[in-house]
């Protein structure tokens, strides 16, 4: 099975000019975790995920509109081609501890995205079958890779949090009157 039989070709793209409040905005409309973010050439220029919005959006203190994608999007971008093997997917997303990968032809355009979460329905579907696909076994031992800790500092040691927003400038949140 190839990259180009899982892949979902409705891609959700912001590009680097943006705030993050839009790519937020694409995730919530669109029930997506991620989008791809784009250079002015619409070559993929980095990955923005819901995670990156929610920190920036605490650790900078600011809203979401004053964040630029440019600045909190992850540039170390790890892909596949259309006719990559599941095989070789897998071992990207392990390797690179990513969830996901921008599938991008041979003259760089981005054609579509693969998710374990692909990874994994495709193979709860062709469970049984003797066609060759994706198996259980790949996915949950994909799975347990990404889910082995990055950091192993003790959270002693981790950075402290950033301090609290000061009291007036803290979004006020209108009320609703009944």
């Amino acid at each position: 099975m190839k990259a180009k039989d899982l892949m979902v070709r409705d891609v959700k793209t912001c590009t680097t000019s943006e705030d993050a409040n839009r790519a937020a905005q694409l995730m919530w409309e669109n029930d997506c975790g991620v989008v791809v973010v784009l250079d002015s050439e619409s070559r993929v220029a980095g990955m923005l995920t819901d995670r990156d919005v929610c920190m920036a959006a605490y650790t900078q203190g600011l809203p979401l509109s004053s964040v630029r994608v440019v600045d909190v999007m992850s540039r170390e971008v790890k892909s596949c081609g259309p006719e990559d093997d599941v095989s070789t997917l897998a071992s990207v997303m392990r390797l690179g501890q990513v969830r996901r990968l921008p599938v991008i032809d041979a003259l760089g355009t981005l054609v579509g995205i693969v998710s374990l979460n692909d990874l994994a329905r495709r193979a709860v579907a062709d469970r049984g079958k003797t066609v060759r696909g994706v198996g259980l076994e790949l996915v949950a031992e994909t799975l347990a890779e990404l889910c082995r800790p990055w950091c192993t500092q003790e959270r002693s040691v981790l950075p402290a949090p950033p301090p609290a927003l000061p009291r007036e400038a803290t979004p006020r949140v209108p009320q609703l009157t009944s």
